[in-house]
Order: C-alpha cells, then structure tokens, then sequence
C-alpha cells in the first residue's frame, strides 16, 4: 500500500484490510481467539518463526485492531502503532515499558490530572527519579536533562493552560544526552502538528478526544518505530491487558476518515471564538494558541499549521464567576471531554486538575477563573452568541 497519500487520503484508505467478502466498511472482527489450521502453525506464530501474518489472541492483536494502528501510523508517517484501551493506558504503557528502578527522566510539570499522578506518583512509588521543569523553558530542560536521562516526558500543548512546547528545542537537549523524547500530541492532534518530525521518539493519543470526535468510545495509541512498538512496548501491553477492543477501533477507524475535516472546521470556529469574546469586561484574558499575542506564539508558528480546537477563558470574578458562566451556557455543555462534535466546557481546578493542591494549580496558571472550552462543530455565530451571553451572566 502507498506511504505517499495525502492526510486525507490516508484517513480514509490506510491501513484497510478486506475480508473473502470484499466489504467497503471495514469489519469488526469481534473475537478473542483464532483458529490454526494446525499444531505446527500454532506453534510458529506463538515463537513468531512464520512469515505469514497471523493473529493468536485479541489481547495481541486483532485485524480490526490493527487496521487502525496501521492507518494512524500511516498518518503520522511512522513505522508503527499498537492501541490500548483509553488513553491513560497508552501514556502508562509508553512510558512503564521502558523504565526502571534507578532510572532517571524529566517531565514538563504542565500535565493533564491522570498524567501528573502516573509521573509525580507512580514511578517514583517504582524507584524512577523525576525532575519537573516549566516545558517552555529551555535553560531549565538544559539543566535538568544528565547524562544518565531516560527519558523526557511532555504534552506538546498543555491542559488547561494551552502552553506550547517547541518539540524541536527539547529534542536536540534531550538527544544530546541520548534520552527518549516522548510526547503526548492530543491537544495538537496529529493535523495540526507531527511531532515524529519535530523530533519526537514516542508519540502518545487518547483516541477518546479528536479521533473519536463523538463522545462514544475510550481508545488511545502508541506511535514509534518499529523497534520500539513491537519490543518492549508490545511485550509489556500484551502482558498487562490494557488492549482496544476491536469494537472500538471500528468506531476509531470511523472517526478517522472525518478527523481532517472536524479539526480544521473546529480550528476556524475556535479562532472566531477567540476573537469574539476578546476584550469581554467579564474576562482576564483569553488563552488561544493561533493568536499573535499568545506566550509562545513563535513555537505555534513553528510547528503548528493552525492554532487548535481548544481555548480558555479567565475569569475576573474566580470561581464564582467561572460558574455563572458555565451554568448560563445553553449550547456548550459542561463536560470535561474534549475533541468533541459538541462544544465542551469544563471548570479544571474542580475537575480535571481538583486533586492538585491550590499552590500546585497557581504554579501552574489553573485559577479559579479559568475555564477550558473544547470547540465542537456547531455555527461560529451561535457559539459565539452562546460565550457572550454567558460572560454577561458571569459580570
């Protein structure tokens, strides 16, 4: 199959894998086991000595399943993928299957909730030493990277606050040492942003959010080489469960063939929204990373073809204020998903990031004003009625 296809082309035809039967769709192959024609041919591809693609049991892979791992991969012009069943159980797969008691990595300290705990509570609990540093500081990733540095660990644009990472500056530090760059792309989504390019060994989706795009099913993905997906991250997956269902990857491979189109329709909408409500009496300030006047506007620049589906909104009046507003919304739900069809809103220092202590979330911009909104395929105009009439409620 061709490598040289277009995004779009390859969101809708790679990875497709036809039965006897010819069908347009791809088919869910909905089973845990498989059939061998005989005992030597069982054996063959348990040692992995057979040549011929076969599959052994759905917890190590399924058609289904690697028809998506094989288009995702297509997308990001990577060797190969393996998919797990949410995204946590990618991050926690990516980055348990290659470390060790003694081991040393560096994080950027801006982390989704889940994320944080695995770094901040997890691996330390396993003898892994962790070094956080503010992700958009170079000196501080310079000082913080030794030489004996596994790995570092950043999401390429941060949740809540929507900091964005120079990918390349970290990779060039993190090399220079011979650690593993490893980054979490979902709120960039691989449209926007390929970070394999930009630097990155290991790249990380909760397929949950942008792939999806509907709110139905939990999935994430590993991307990498070819070494490095079917060593030791395969091995250490297929030991400790954490597989997609061949359901949902149906459902992923589905949502995959629109993933181009959403994105970009919910980019545009976000930069009006941004635009729109600039300025609001309601509001400190907007968070947005395609405006001009964003903090790392020259790193998105760099490395992003558009600003994102997400932005925050600051709130002068705290978090009552912040909830005036959310609970006056009539279009945007309140929910703490994202990458939705449907505009999301969410307060995160009472959801996603509630378990931080309050000095934790102000060392990392998480006010009590602040709420992250996910832009969704509604009309620009209706969203944007829906935000000002809401920051209206909240003065």
């Amino acid at each position: 199959m061709t490598t040289e296809w277009n995004p779009r082309t390859a969101l809708v035809h790679g990875g497709t894998r036809r039965s006897q039967y010819a069908e347009t769709s791809e088919a869910i192959f909905l089973t845990q086991g498989f059939v061998y024609p005989d005992a030597e041919t069982a054996e063959e591809r348990f040692i992995g000595e057979t040549e011929e693609e076969g599959f052994i049991y759905a917890r190590y892979g399924n058609p289904t399943v690697r028809m998506f791992e094989d288009r995702i991969a297509q997308l990001e012009g990577a060797e190969a993928a393996f998919a797990t069943a949410s995204g946590m159980a990618a991050v926690h797969g990516a980055l348990f299957c290659q470390l060790q008691a003694g081991d040393h990595i560096v994080s950027a300290k801006a982390l989704f909730g889940s994320c944080l705990y695995i770094v901040e509570t997890l691996l330390p609990r396993f003898g892994v030493e962790v070094t956080f540093v503010d992700g958009t500081d170079m000196d501080q990733w310079r000082a913080a990277v030794r030489d004996d540095t596994k790995l570092v660990f950043l999401e390429a644009m941060s949740n809540p606050t929507l900091e964005v990472i120079d990918i390349a500056a970290v990779a060039d530090i993190a090399h220079a040492k011979g650690a593993q760059v490893v980054v979490d792309n979902v709120f960039a989504t691989p449209i926007f942003q390929r970070s394999l390019a930009l630097g990155a060994d290991v790249v990380i989706y909760s397929a949950t959010k942008h792939i999806d795009g509907q709110g139905r099913c939990l999935g994430g993905v590993v991307i990498g080489t070819e070494e490095f997906i079917r060593g030791p991250l395969e091995g250490f997956l297929k030991h400790t469960g954490g597989a997609l269902s061949p359901f949902n990857a149906w459902v992923m491979l589905k949502g995959l063939e629109t993933l181009d189109l959403r994105c970009r329709a919910q980019a545009e909408t976000a930069e009006k929204l941004a635009q729109g409500v600039a300025g609001h009496a309601a509001l400190q300030k907007v968070i947005f990373p395609g405006d001009p006047d964003h903090p790392q506007a020259d790193v998105v620049k760099r490395q992003m073809s558009a600003g994102g589906t997400m932005l925050s909104l600051e709130l002068k009046g705290g978090q009552a204020a912040a909830f005036r507003f959310l609970n006056a919304l009539k279009i945007v739900l309140i929910s703490n998903n994202l990458g939705d069809a449907k505009s999301l809103a969410t307060h995160p220092s009472t959801t996603t990031h509630q378990r931080l202590t309050e000095e934790q979330r102000q060392e990392l911009g998480i006010s009590r004003g602040l709420v992250r909104l996910s832009v969704g395929l509604e009309d620009a105009g209706d969203l944007l009625a829906d935000l000002q009439g809401a920051l209206d409620a909240a003065l």
